[in-house]
């Protein structure tokens, strides 16, 4: 079974990442977020702040982070870290 996270759980990881990299606190409301969308359908989210870029990839579950000059610091597989945990028998 395949598990998409939603919307407001990818913002709080995006700024707890920019978060890192900033070196101080990145509130969630501040970071902008906008919307890709192609032929009627959500392809893409990305988000800024503090100078740095995130792009979250719907289609593939990628979540690619970079810093003020374009350079890809960090991508995280959200279709791996949101996978729901197996319940024990």
């Amino acid at each position: 079974m395949r598990i998409s996270p939603n919307a407001t759980e990818i913002r709080c990881v995006v700024a707890r990442i920019f978060t890192e990299y900033h070196g101080s606190m990145t509130p969630v409301d501040e970071v902008d977020e906008r919307l890709r969308i192609r032929d009627g359908r959500l392809v893409a989210r990305s988000y800024r702040a503090c100078g740095l870029f995130a792009m979250w990839l719907v289609d593939v579950g990628l979540l690619q982070f970079y810093d003020q000059h374009g350079n890809m610091l960090r991508t995280v597989n959200l279709l791996i870290s949101f996978e729901p945990a197996r319940a024990a028998a």
